[in-house]
């Protein structure tokens, strides 16, 4: 059990409480050396200076509901989900100071007395922290409107890699704690690199691969630059959030097409009137739907479907922008459009966006929902070219695959059926890995628009970037954390590590203890991914 000075949480090793860390929402499975549950800021410090002394790897966590790996790894897994005070609300600047193991659907419910909600909404909403949000610079559907977390982040409490702690926060001079100096003293070749060529994928409207270098060039402000760094530049221990009013009122409608070019520019018309969410759903996610009994219905030969919401300030403002919707629906060639304006109807229209979910669970348990493809972002004009090329490469590799996403955003989710029966089954799982990410380069997009690089995609970063800007993201990183003690193999690769590891659903893979293997289940079966973990292990 180690030893850490002045820590007063709690510390486990036994193989129970790793095996119950070694696992999170994505496919990967990491072992780690021991967990560690701070009971507050001051344990962090504590925890980060033991580390930095004793060179043991830190790996910050939320509720475990990561789907590229960043929140398992071999070192310390540090379990900030307890730490969930709601610190204050100042309704008049529209603020509110929490800890970074708040959920954002607890947050949003202390909220709403106040006329108050923290606009971005991952579908993850009941259960991911806001931590794990800052961390990788999360979205959701309402980002083609309010964009993702970075910009709602009005400042970060960190603990940095030599356990200083200091806030960093939009406006205001950087604080004096040597992370912060060191990165002073390569800011400026920094910023000549960006002005240069910028950190960005041209065009592409989500973004959480990489470190935020042409946000911060832009803003001035290092929050920029920390949020989306995937506990590998700082530990963040308390934020300040930036809050809008809850809309009056709100309508939606869904659009059938028969073909992929209409459903994108009809999205395309939809995000320019203003509409707060566009998502599309491909012919694939809508015949896995069809096998239930679905909440609306389709016309038989639709390619795609888009569903769109709208807010106003009075309901016939709502009404009236939906309405303008449906028509440039129809002008891109929808083959049928739906209209909801109450509550009910609207339920039952977005109902669909999560009628696949209770089929893919009750699949055969040998076809596994392997998410490792889920989060490429494409220029718009390249979204059916994405589609159609993800399409093409699940077929090539005989794996049936679910298509949804962001259509506003050109942000497509894909969850690959794999039959972990088949003997070549990992060969597939690395050939469509690797065309994908083949895929997305190609079309000048990147592998992560919102769930972040983690230790999935790493490794391929230099594909999508190029060597010259994953070079300047590995200069950010030795700024911030020379000695390699936080997340490291998350942002940027460690020598020698492959994108997908061990994948937790290897039938050859040694058995976890079976209480974690009880726990684990449970999360995965229940989506609780918010119970703290420890408590799972005694139930």
């Amino acid at each position: 059990m180690p030893n850490v000075p002045g820590f007063r949480g709690t510390i486990r090793d036994d193989a129970a409480a790793r095996g119950a860390y070694a696992e999170a929402a994505g496919i990967q499975r990491r072992m780690p050396r021991a967990v560690a549950v701070p009971a507050d800021a001051d344990d962090v410090v504590a925890l980060v200076r033991w580390a930095a002394a004793t060179g043991t790897p830190l790996v910050p966590r939320g509720s475990g509901s990561s789907m590229a790996g960043g929140a398992i790894g071999d070192g310390v897994v540090v379990d900030l989900s307890r730490q969930r005070a709601i610190g204050g609300v100042d309704v008049a600047a529209r603020r509110a100071r929490v800890g970074p193991g708040v959920v954002l659907g607890a947050l949003n419910a202390a909220l709403a007395p106040h006329g108050l909600r923290f606009p971005v909404d991952p579908s993850s909403w009941s259960f991911c922290t806001l931590g794990g949000m800052a961390s990788t610079n999360a979205a959701g559907a309402r980002t083609v409107r309010v964009g993702a977390t970075r910009p709602w982040v009005a400042a970060l409490d960190c603990v940095f890699a030599d356990g200083s702690r200091a806030t960093v926060r939009r406006g205001a001079p950087p604080a004096d704690v040597p992370a912060l100096a060191r990165f002073r003293d390569v800011a400026g070749a920094l910023r000549a690199a960006e002005a240069a060529r910028p950190a960005a994928h041209a065009g592409v409207r989500k973004e959480s691969s990489g470190y935020g270098l042409a946000a911060w060039a832009r803003s001035g402000d290092l929050v920029d630059l920390l949020v989306g760094s995937e506990g590998t530049l700082a530990i963040f221990v308390g934020l300040e959030l930036a809050l809008q009013p809850i809309p009056a009122a709100t309508a939606s409608l869904l659009a059938a097409f028969a073909s992929l070019e209409d459903a994108v520019a009809a999205a395309s018309e939809a995000r320019e009137a203003g509409a707060s969410a566009c998502e599309l759903l491909d012919r694939t996610f809508l015949d896995v739907a069809a096998a239930g009994p679905l909440p609306v219905e389709i016309p038989a030969g639709t390619e795609a479907v888009v569903i769109a919401e709208v807010e106003g300030e009075s309901a016939a403002a709502a009404t009236a922008l939906a309405a303008e919707i449906g028509r440039a629906c129809d002008r891109a060639g929808a083959t049928a459009v739906r209209h909801a304006d109450d509550a009910e109807s609207q339920h039952r229209l977005w109902a669909l966006r999560h009628a696949a979910s209770p089929i893919l669970a009750k699949l055969d348990p040998s076809l596994r929902s392997m998410q490792f493809i889920e989060d490429g972002a494409v220029p718009p004009a390249r979204l059916p070219d994405y589609v159609r090329g993800v399409r093409a490469a699940l077929a090539r590799q005989g794996i049936r695959g679910v298509i949804f996403g962001h259509a506003g955003d050109a942000h497509v989710h894909v969850n690959p059926l794999v039959d972990v029966r088949l003997p070549d089954w990992r060969a597939r799982v690395e050939a469509l890995f690797a065309e994908v990410t083949a895929l997305v380069a190609s079309l000048g997009g990147t592998v992560a628009g919102e769930h972040g690089d983690g230790r999935l995609r790493a490794p391929v970063l230099r594909e999508v970037w190029g060597d010259e800007i994953v070079d300047r993201f590995a200069r950010v990183k030795h700024a911030f954390d020379p000695e390699g003690i936080l997340n490291p193999g998350a942002k940027l690769p460690v020598p020698g590590e492959d994108s997908l590891g061990a994948i937790k659903y290897d039938p050859t893979l040694p058995p976890l203890d079976p209480a974690a293997r009880s726990a684990l289940a449970a999360v995965e079966r229940d989506r609780s991914y918010s119970s703290f973990r420890l408590d799972l292990l005694n139930g």
